[in-house]
């Protein structure tokens, strides 16, 4: 990966990512590789490479790496999470050890693309299926651990997760973790809040969108309510903005 480094490339990605001082992702540091590359990459090596070996990938210093050591973990997490395999016994084992590496390095998905591409693929997924490690209310205590947590990014992998969780039918998660997200200071949250609403109304129903929004607009951040609204129509979007800044 560092052979691919591209210089104007990786300034870009410091801009992109605000790596400057004082910005959400000060002090990080980038080869200069585009998504696709980084893809390319594990889809050569995510068959063969031990999760003993990931955390080498997941300790860099180079954002693209880590990016890496995380799509390997959703590979084989994926790998193992088939319908024929949900049950299964060694399976359920590895994916176990998968979301256990995981939760250790996550504070190394230290921005959002690193989140976004691994929570909902690697823990949403893991919370609708059988796991040794308990049943829902484990699951429960470990995700609001994550929210109560004073990382960020630990935080929005608390509501990120929740988009696989509604693509398959349980919208449980990401009402409980947007009410508790709802009065957050950054906006990385106020858009991962409002972007997992939005999939509510999109994959689950508009009329529990709209419920939700009945009993939270005058709470929610304008960012929020934008993102939560996008798939409405224009007379309705303005109907809730309405709302939310009435007394």
């Amino acid at each position: 990966m560092e052979s691919l480094h591209d210089e104007q490339q990786r300034k870009i990605l410091m801009r992109f990512f605000k790596t400057a001082p004082g910005e959400y992702g000060e002090g990080d540091m980038f080869i200069g590789l585009k998504v696709p590359q980084t893809r390319e990459v594990v889809k050569a090596v995510a068959k063969d490479i031990e999760l003993s070996e990931v955390p080498v990938l997941l300790k860099s210093k180079w954002h693209e790496v880590r990016l890496c050591g995380l799509l390997i973990l959703v590979a084989k997490f994926e790998r193992l999470a088939t319908r024929r395999l949900a049950d299964d016994a060694e399976a359920m084992r590895r994916r176990d050890e998968i979301v256990q590496m995981y939760l250790q390095y996550a504070d190394q998905a230290n921005n959002w693309d690193l989140v976004d591409m691994s929570a909902p693929k690697i823990l949403g997924h893991w919370l609708m299926l059988p796991s040794g490690l308990g049943g829902h209310d484990y699951k429960l205590r470990l995700l609001d651990e994550l929210a109560d947590s004073t990382n960020l990014w630990r935080q929005r992998i608390s509501m990120v997760c929740t988009w696989k969780t509604m693509q398959m039918g349980d919208y449980e998660w990401c009402l409980r973790y947007a009410e508790r997200h709802l009065h957050h200071s950054h906006d990385l949250m106020h858009k991962a809040v409002g972007w997992m609403l939005r999939e509510l109304g999109k994959r689950i129903s508009m009329d529990m969108l709209r419920d939700f929004l009945e009993q939270h607009v005058r709470e929610m951040h304008s960012v929020t309510l934008s993102y939560a609204t996008e798939k409405m129509g224009p007379t309705e979007r303005l109907m809730w903005r309405e709302c939310r800044i009435q007394p």
